[in-house]
């Protein structure tokens, strides 16, 4: 039975993002209806084999489908707007977005037919749109991708204001200054909570400009002498148009490597955003220009083997081999969780005598963060002065920072939620008032799990202890009428001998096993079975001090 909620409360609940990068998914709840903010994407590392993709878990909002008002997307970044098309068949409730989001967002839901007849509404900024019992007004701000908005929830209980991604970029390339007017009126208004990003709360300063970047690239081009391939986050459309400018400075052309870039770079040019960049050249045509002519935008900046500059560090790339002399930059930050993964990219292109750049190996800025440093934030507390601060987006240390400088900026009514943690904004104090089911989903080539899923923790154990198969045939007086068929993976070297005896002693323990059991007259097949596989695992322990997973097929003809 579905859990009903007084309708007279106003009600927060972040379903993801509370406490890790990503798979961003948040809920607010008034006069029984609920409207949720982004449905966004983690990548999964490899405690996670199999998996490349987490989801949020939107079980709570199925069991309110027939109750949810809308889903609001802030932005077309993976970790917002990435899940939208794996979960809108289940609550198929109306979308809506700015136009550059609404692009991505329809050339995605285009890849699965179960999203056909989606309804995106296509919001103007500053233009206040009633999703009832919400109005709610999506804000510009300045972030990496175009049509970046907060949104303002307006309620009888009192105002939210859902911050999103953004930053105070003093010299945006792309769209409009956060506007400062804006969020003090909203201010005058007056604001009960702000529910924030809490990404950089722990970075002091301001988080920089993009101006900066394309200043800094254009400087680092000018020492180079060969190739220059550049990886960024697919979505960091400010970063593509910088990237062009200081390419354009160093006459070169640019070219694009990866289908998400390529998808992005286009709903960009659609919207204009791009008219002013050179054409870029194609991908086939990279090597029919001198090398000191090129650059490569590719994807792989957090190190994913499937990713283009993943393909051009194992060799792999159709269209595009690496020499001595070339260069690749890492413009953007690892994502925590990743740097292994990065690191093991970026070590096989130094061992090809590749030249690699990290933000931190050079004095040109080469990055900055889309997301508001702690000076950023005190500045948007003095703006809209809110009644209660929220810390989402980011890692609990990150969400305890924000918390720390929120108190620290006399904001006394902190709470710091998790994934799941229902909040109550109003009436009366803010606390937390109930925990709802949450979670990970992970998404496979041809279905969506639990992250939890036997099938991956069973992949996981593999990973570490091996498993081994064995298939026993024995007559009908329980007497071997073969030897075992035994088959080992990830326990022995099949090239070297590793231990010469152990298939025919197993063998041997496996006989000597059966004929004790037909003694004591226990004859069920399902129990020989298990005797055996328990056996086999005990004997493998004393030997490699592992335990791997057994499966014994016995078949009695």
């Amino acid at each position: 039975m579905t859990k009903k909620y007084n309708p007279d409360e106003l009600l927060f609940v972040p379903l993801g993002g509370a406490e890790q990068f990503g798979a961003n998914l948040n809920v607010y709840g008034y006069k029984g209806k609920w409207l949720a903010v982004d449905m966004g994407i983690g990548f999964a590392d490899e405690y996670y084999p199999g998996v490349d993709i987490l989801l949020p878990n939107p079980k709570f909002l199925e069991a309110h489908k027939e109750d949810i008002c809308g889903l609001i997307i802030t932005h077309a970044h993976e970790d917002h707007i990435g899940g939208v098309a794996h979960l809108w068949p289940r609550l198929k409730c109306p979308i809506y977005c700015t136009e550059f989001t609404a692009i991505i967002l329809k050339k995605k839901m285009a890849e699965n037919p179960e999203c056909r007849g989606a309804k995106i509404h296509i919001i103007d900024q500053q233009t206040p749109v009633k999703i009832a019992p919400f109005t709610c007004t999506f804000l510009p701000v300045t972030h990496s991708v175009p049509n970046t908005s907060s949104i303002l929830i307006e309620t009888d209980l009192g105002n939210v204001l859902h911050s999103g991604d953004w930053n105070l970029d003093p010299r945006p390339v792309l769209g409009d200054k956060t506007d400062e007017a804006i969020f003090r009126k909203i201010g005058d208004d007056g604001v009960l909570a702000y529910v924030g990003d809490s990404t950089n709360a722990g970075v002091n300063g301001f988080s920089g400009s993009e101006s900066d970047v394309e200043e800094g690239l254009s400087q680092v081009f000018k020492d180079r002498k060969g190739r220059i391939v550049i990886t960024i986050f697919s979505s960091n459309i400010g970063r593509v148009r910088s990237i062009c400018k200081a390419a354009a400075e160093n006459d070169r052309h640019v070219a694009v490597l990866g289908r998400s870039l390529h998808r992005m770079i286009g709903a960009a040019t659609d919207c204009g955003y791009l008219d002013d960049i050179e054409n870029f050249i194609e991908e086939e045509d990279i090597g029919h220009l001198p090398n000191d002519k090129v650059v490569i935008i590719a994807t792989g900046s957090q190190g994913e083997a499937r990713a283009q500059v993943g393909k051009i560090a194992r060799g792999d790339h159709k269209n595009l081999k690496l020499d001595r002399g070339d260069t690749v930059i890492f413009s953007s930050r690892a994502i925590p969780g990743n740097e292994k993964e990065i690191n093991f990219v970026q070590n096989r292109l130094a061992g090809s005598g590749i030249d690699v750049i990290n933000p931190r190996d050079t004095e040109h800025c080469i990055h900055v963060s889309g997301h508001p440093a702690r000076d950023e934030i005190k500045l948007m507390y003095d703006w809209v002065r809110p009644q209660i601060v929220v810390p989402v987006h980011g890692e609990k240390i990150m969400l305890q920072d924000q918390a720390e400088l929120a108190r620290n900026s006399q904001i006394s009514q902190v709470v710091v939620p998790s994934n799941g943690t229902m909040i109550r904004l109003a009436p009366n104090k803010p606390e937390i008032i109930d925990h709802v089911e949450t979670g990970l989903l992970a998404v496979e080539p041809g279905r969506i799990i639990a992250s939890g899923h036997k099938a991956i923790s069973e992949r996981r154990k593999l990973q570490y202890s091996g498993t081994m198969h064995i298939s026993v045939v024995i007559d009908r007086k329980y007497e071997l009428i073969a030897d075992p068929q035994i088959t080992t993976v990830g326990l022995f070297d099949d090239d070297v001998d590793d231990i010469p005896d152990f298939e025919d002693d197993l063998s041997t323990e496996i006989e000597d096993l059966l004929h004790s059991l037909k003694r004591s007259g226990k004859k069920d097949v399902e129990y020989l079975e298990e005797q055996v596989r328990i056996m086999a695992m005990r004997y493998v322990f004393d030997i490699l001090r592992i335990k791997p997973k057994v499966n014994v097929h016995l078949m009695k003809v």
